[in-house]
C-alpha cells in the first residue's frame, strides 16, 4: 500500500490480475473486525485491459492528491499517467513510442473519468499487430493455472510456430508481463510467447504456499501443463516450444525438464538455482536460512525430500536425450552461487546422450552479480545471444 493525507492507496490481485484502488481517508479508527475493501467505496483505477502491469511511479509528495503510475501490458507500450484521488479523474502524460509501429506525436493529458469505447482510442496500443489472450490451463489436480499467450495478429494457428514459455513460480512473485520491446523480434517472425503464472508465484497468499516446501511439485506440474496446452491447442508445434527460467525461474525449468525430457526442445536457464540441494544444506550462504520458508528446511525430512525430489542437479536422468540448453552464470552473483550452473552443465554433459551434451552451453559473466550488467548495450548484446541460440535451436 502507499500512505497519502488523504487518501490509502491499495495494491490488490484477484484471479491472479492486478488491481489498484484508492480509499478515501481518514478510516474510522472505531472499526472492530475485518472489513472487505469494498466496504471502503474504493475507487479502481480503470486500466485498459484486464492484462494490463500497473507499477507505482515517482509518488514522493504525501499531501497530493495525486497517483502517479506506469501501465502496460504485453501490447501497450509503458503509459504514464496520474489518478486524481479526490476527483476521480485520469490524465495521460506520456507513452512510449516504437520506431515503425507507434506514431512520433506529443505527449497528451486527457482526463478521462471512465473508460468507454471511446476514450480507449487515447491509450495507444498495439493489439492489431499482436494479440494478447489469458487462458486457464487445469493442472494435474483440477486447479486452474493462468497462462498469458501473445503472438502476431498476422499469424495463423497452424500448429507450426515455434514459441517460448517463461515461468518463474517463486517467492511470491508475479511474473514480469509488461510490454518489452525486445519481443518484437520474435514475434514478427511469427513466435508465440507465453507466460505461465504457476504455483508458488504471485497473486493470493495461498497461491505461493501451494508451491512452497513439500508443495513444490505443483510448480513444476502447472508448468508441464501450461507447456503441453500450447502444442496441444496448436499455439506451438511439439518438436519447436522452448522454456526460458531466470534464478529461481531456472529450478521451475530445469526440473520440468528432468520430469518431461521431451517436452521442450531447447532452454535458457539464467543464473538459475540449481543445485538445490547443496545450497540448502550450507547456512553459511547468503539466503539460506532465508529460503528455508520458500524451499524448505532441510533438517525437517519431509522437507529435505522435497527439496531433493525437485533438485535439477540431483534428478539429471542418466543417458537420456536433453534438448539443447543455453545456461549463463555470473561470476560475482551473491545469490545464485556461480558454481550451481557449472556444477549442473558438468553433469548434464557427463550423463546425458553423447549426442545431446554437446548442445549444453555454459557462458559465464566474469565482471557481474545476480542481475547482470547495467547499460543498454550490453543488455541487447545478452537478448541478441538469447534470441539466436533459440532460432538456432528451434529454427525460424
Amino acid at each position: 500500500m502507499d500512505m497519502f493525507h488523504d487518501h490509502l492507496v491499495i495494491f490488490l490481485h484477484k484471479e491472479g490480475l492486478p488491481l489498484f484502488c484508492s480509499i478515501d481517508m481518514p478510516i474510522d479508527p472505531n472499526i472492530q473486525g475485518p472489513k472487505k475493501v469494498e466496504e471502503f467505496d474504493p475507487w479502481f483505477f480503470p486500466v485498459p485491459t484486464t492484462l494490463c502491469n500497473v507499477t507505482p511511479g515517482s509518488n514522493h509528495d504525501f499531501m497530493s492528491p495525486v497517483y502517479r503510475a506506469v501501465v502496460s501490458s504485453p501490447v501497450m507500450p509503458d503509459l504514464t499517467v496520474d489518478y486524481d484521488m479526490k476527483k476521480r479523474e485520469i490524465s495521460i502524460l506520456q507513452q512510449d513510442n516504437v520506431k515503425g509501429i507507434t506514431e512520433n506525436s506529443n505527449p497528451t493529458s486527457t482526463p478521462l473519468k471512465k473508460l468507454d469505447s471511446k476514450n480507449l482510442k487515447t491509450w495507444k496500443d498495439l493489439s492489431e499487430k499482436f494479440h494478447c489472450e489469458r487462458r486457464l490451463v487445469t493442472s494435474h489436480d483440477g486447479v486452474s493455472v493462468p497462462l498469458t499467450i501473445l503472438f502476431s495478429g498476422s499469424k495463423d494457428i497452424n500448429n507450426g510456430a515455434a514459441g517460448i514459455l517463461h515461468g518463474y513460480g517463486a517467492y511470491g512473485e508475479v511474473l514480469d508481463k509488461s510490454w518489452c520491446a525486445d519481443r518484437l523480434s520474435l514475434l514478427d517472425r511469427g513466435w508465440v510467447m507465453a507466460f505461465a503464472d504457476v504455483r508458488g508465484g504471485g497473486g493470493d497468499p495461498s497461491w505461493h504456499q501451494a508451491g512452497t516446501k513439500t508443495n513444490k511439485m505443483n510448480s513444476i506440474y502447472d508448468f508441464a501443463e501450461c507447456a503441453k496446452y500450447l502444442v496441444r491447442e496448436g499455439f506451438v508445434h511439439q518438436n519447436r516450444l522452448g522454456a526460458i527460467g531466470v534464478s529461481a525461474g531456472g529450478l521451475l525449468v530445469g526440473a520440468t525438464i528432468n520430469l518431461h525430457p521431451h517436452l521442450f526442445s531447447a532452454a535458457i536457464l539464467k543464473v538459475p538455482f540449481l543445485d538445490i540441494s547443496n545450497t540448502m544444506l550450507d547456512p553459511s550462504l547468503p539466503l539460506t536460512i532465508l529460503d528455508y520458508d520458500e524451499f524448505g528446511d532441510p533438517k525437517v525430512k519431509t522437507e529435505f525430500e522435497a527439496i531433493r525430489s525437485v533438485s535439477p542437479y540431483d534428478k539429471l536422468p542418466s543417458g537420456s536425450c536433453y534438448p539443447p540448453v543455453l545456461v549463463t552464470a555470473s561470476f560475482h552473483d551473491s545469490r545464485v552461487g556461480v558454481w550451481e550452473a557449472a556444477k549442473w552443465v558438468a553433469k548434464a554433459r557427463d550423463i546425458t546422450c553423447t549426442s545431446c551434451s554437446s548442445s549444453i552451453i555454459l557462458k559465464t559473466n566474469m565482471t557481474s552479480g545476480h542481475f547482470g550488467e547495467g547499460g543498454r548495450y550490453l543488455q541487447c548484446e545478452d537478448t541478441a545471444l538469447e534470441y539466436a541460440f533459440l532460432i538456432k535451436a528451434l529454427g525460424e
